[in-house]
Parts: C-alpha cells; sequence; structure tokens
C-alpha cells in the first residue's frame, strides 16, 4: 500500500515568542492536521524555543542569528516530508489551509501551489484586501509570473525535493529583504510547476514596524540586486520586457527614497533592456526617458517635489 504524502508546517522565528501561539494555535485548529509542526529558533534572545515547545511544535535551534532565509533552508533540509508550507511567525492560518492543501497533493500534478489569502489590520482586525493569484497565468508561464508579481513567503505549497533540487532558498545577503521574490524567481526558472488555490486559507496581519515596512530602502535595494541577477539566469533574455518594466518601477522607488546611485543604476539598465511603459510615468517622462532616462528621473523626482511634496514625506 503506497504511503500518502507527507506535509510539515515550517516557520522561522526570531524573537517571536509573542506571535508564535496565535501560529501555532491556528496551525492546531486545522480540520486535517499537519503530519509534523516546526519551528526554527533563529538564536532568539527571547523564549521563542520554549513557546513553540508549549505549543506543540518542535524546534530546529541556530546557533547564530542568520535570518529567515536561512531558517527556511535549514528547516527544508532537516525534515523529510514529501511538501512543506513556510509561514511567518507572526500570521495565522484558516482551519481550511491543510485540506486545501491536501487536495493539490493529492492531485500531484504542480510542484508549487499558491494560496489566496485576506490582508488584515493587527490593532483593529480590519479586512485590508484579499489577494488571489491568477491560476492560468501561473502555469502558461510561471517565470513571467514570478518576475512581476509579488508572492510573499506564507502563501505557498512546496514539493520538497523538487525545492531543494532547485536550490531553495538563496542565502545572499543581498537578497535580504527581497529574498521570497528571489526564490520563487529560482523556482521558475528551475522548471517548477505552478498553480494557484483561490478559496482565501490564510490571514496576513499588518503589523506596526516589520521588517519590510521598517526598511523600504533596504527593500527597493534588494529588489535591484534581484532584478539584475535574473538577468544572468539562463533563458532571461525572453523576459527583458517584463524585467526591464520592473527596473523602471524600481528605479522611481529608489529615487522617491533619495537612493541616487542606484536609482540611477537602475534607470540605466532599464533603458538598456527596453522603453519605459505606460505605467512608467507622464508622456514627457517617457519622452525623455528615451533620450535621456537618469534626467527624465530627475527631472519627474524634483517635479514631484516642488508640485507635491506631501508624497515624499510619506516615503521619507
Amino acid at each position: 500500500m503506497t504511503q500518502r504524502p507527507t506535509l510539515s508546517l515550517l516557520i522561522p522565528a526570531y524573537n517571536a515568542a509573542r506571535f508564535l501561539p496565535r501560529i501555532l494555535e491556528s496551525a492546531h485548529r486545522q480540520t486535517v492536521p499537519f503530519d509534523e509542526i516546526w519551528v526554527y529558533d533563529d538564536f532568539s534572545s527571547d523564549d521563542t524555543a520554549a513557546v513553540a515547545v508549549k505549543y506543540g511544535a518542535k524546534v530546529l535551534r541556530g546557533e547564530v542569528n542568520k535570518g529567515c532565509s536561512a531558517g527556511k533552508q535549514a528547516l527544508a533540509r532537516h525534515v523529510d516530508a514529501d511538501w512543506v508550507h513556510f509561514h511567518d511567525a507572526d500570521d495565522e492560518l484558516l482551519p481550511n489551509f491543510v485540506s486545501l492543501a491536501r487536495k493539490w497533493i493529492d492531485a500531484d500534478n504542480r510542484d508549487a501551489v499558491l494560496f489566496a489569502y485576506e490582508y488584515r489590520d493587527e490593532e483593529s482586525g480590519a479586512l485590508l484586501a484579499v489577494s488571489t493569484f491568477d491560476d492560468a497565468a501561473l502555469r502558461a508561464d510561471p517565470r513571467r509570473y514570478a518576475i512581476t508579481r509579488q508572492i510573499n513567503p506564507f502563501c505557498g505549497l512546496y514539493r520538497r525535493e523538487r525545492m531543494l533540487a532547485a536550490g531553495g532558498y538563496a542565502l545572499d545577503p543581498k537578497t535580504l529583504y527581497n529574498e521570497d521574490v528571489a526564490f520563487h524567481i529560482r523556482m521558475a526558472f528551475a522548471g517548477l510547476t505552478f498553480a494557484a488555490e483561490d478559496e482565501v486559507s490564510i490571514i496576513n496581519w499588518r503589523i506596526a514596524g516589520s521588517m519590510s515596512g521598517a526598511n523600504p530602502v533596504r527593500c527597493a535595494i534588494a529588489h535591484f540586486h534581484v532584478l539584475t541577477t535574473t538577468l544572468a539566469l539562463p533563458g532571461a533574455t525572453a523576459y527583458h520586457v517584463e524585467i526591464a518594466a520592473k527596473l523602471w518601477a524600481n528605479a522611481g522607488i529608489l529615487a522617491a527614497l533619495g537612493e541616487w546611485s542606484i536609482a540611477k543604476a537602475a534607470v540605466q539598465l532599464a533603458a538598456s533592456l527596453g522603453s519605459p511603459p505606460a505605467t512608467a510615468g507622464k508622456p514627457w517622462f517617457r519622452a525623455l526617458a528615451s533620450i535621456n532616462p537618469v534626467a527624465a528621473l530627475a527631472a519627474r523626482e524634483a517635479a514631484i517635489r516642488l508640485l507635491k511634496p506631501q508624497l515624499r514625506r510619506r516615503s521619507a
């Protein structure tokens, strides 16, 4: 008799004692249980490990703080499950997650599945948005999808063996703050097949002072590094238009944040790949950018700071 494939919940955690009860309680409320639950304690200075054990999780401890990508990679290599789901310590699962995951696992026709989720404010509980993924687009061209769409770390189900064979999470410190985009691009270019589940089964909580929210500059710089790295992948030439569009947008964000040296590098690289798309700005900007992209970027940013300074006060 063939044994049913196993599913592990893997949670990287650093000083997450405050949040772990919520995610672990939600894991235990599943209508169909996980086969095992693991927490990676990334050399925390609080009671992360003790809280994880209290709520029934197994713990893998790091001897030095290495970041969430290293934690995910360590957990994925440590367990022997057929399938894994990574989840942030400060988010939550709805009771239907594993039952939906089992549907895809039993179908056995994809390597990665992206799950729809709610985005809620932690303080008020208010629903801010519902995010879904385009199943048809993911199946047709996961590479294009991974380049053009933000895929978060808490919404994926992965065939562990295929994921690790493709390299898993990159440990390059330059990808920190954009490592999940890098991960999904790497998986797509390695040939993993993707699909999407549109029934909501996850809650992503908006938390004041989160790593990404508190570090917009680092996020933008990391995204530039991920895009330049993507250009070096075999087969990337087929996606120059998509990468160029992301670079144009990235240059605008970097300029808004005052990171001019990298903003200039981003816009020059974007211009070498393709003209700015309509989403890059007004016609005058696109016309000037076709002649001098750096001057166009500087002129647009100067105009915004002069005419709409409130926009830059928010991003400072």
